[in-house]
Order: C-alpha cells, then sequence, then structure tokens
C-alpha cells in the first residue's frame, strides 16, 4: 500500500469515527430535551420526577459537548455509566406510571420510549467508539 492510498484511509477512518461520535452527541442531545419537555408536566406528579426530569436534561444536553469535542476515553465512560443510570431511572418512572398513572405525569409511557431508544443507542455507540479507539 502506498502512503498516499494509507493517508486517505485513514483520513476516512478519523472522518467515520468523527461521524460516529457527532451520532452519539445526537442521541444524547434529543435524550436530553426529551427529558426536559416533561418537566412542565411533571411538577404536578411530584417533586422527584420533576428533579429527575430537569437534572438528566440539563446533564445530557451538557453531555453533547465532550461527544462533539471528543473529550476522551473517560469522558466516554462516564458518559455510559451516566447514562445508563438514566436508563434504569427512566424504566423505574415507567412501571411506576403503569402501576399508578394518576401520580405520573401525561404523555410520559411515550415520551420515555423516545427517551430510552436514544439512551440506548447512545450507550451502544459510545461503546463502539471506546472499541474503536484502543
Amino acid at each position: 500500500m502506498n502512503k498516499k492510498h494509507a493517508s486517505e484511509m485513514t483520513n476516512t477512518n478519523r472522518t467515520l469515527l468523527y461521524l460516529v461520535y457527532l451520532g452519539a452527541a445526537v442521541c444524547t442531545g434529543l435524550a436530553g430535551i426529551l427529558h426536559l419537555v416533561l418537566v412542565p408536566s411533571s411538577i404536578t406528579a411530584g417533586i422527584q420526577y420533576t428533579t429527575l426530569f430537569l437534572i438528566s436534561g440539563l446533564a445530557q444536553i451538557f453531555w453533547v459537548l465532550p461527544m462533539v469535542r471528543r473529550w476522551g476515553r473517560i469522558w466516554n465512560i462516564i458518559g455510559i455509566a451516566g447514562t445508563t443510570v438514566l436508563v434504569g431511572l427512566t424504566g423505574y418512572v415507567v412501571i411506576e406510571s403503569v402501576r399508578n398513572p394518576q401520580l405520573t405525569p401525561p404523555g410520559i409511557t411515550e415520551l420515555a420510549v423516545a427517551t430510552e431508544t436514544f439512551q440506548v443507542a447512545y450507550v451502544i455507540i459510545t461503546a463502539i467508539i471506546i472499541v474503536a479507539r484502543k
């Protein structure tokens, strides 16, 4: 393989990896936006839901920055860990909404499915990034 061809492949790989980072950023950003959308309707359901949606939404929107800027492996691992916790908490909220629909924000189930989808996609994409960067 000549130097020019190897250089082109390296540039292509970098571009593809950056696009994967952008995909992860989009997933966490959309999950954050969906969490923030739930804040107003969750006020009547209880402070625990409002706090969950507000903090997780802001954290996920912030997490777009480490992904776009490619801050590194430790940030990716923290992102995976934090998002995994949020997946569990969102799952808990969905279960509670089924058990006691009067105490949960309206529409939580539909938005929770979308939020969970983006969060799980973020975890998978970020895991791919970690493996690809070894």
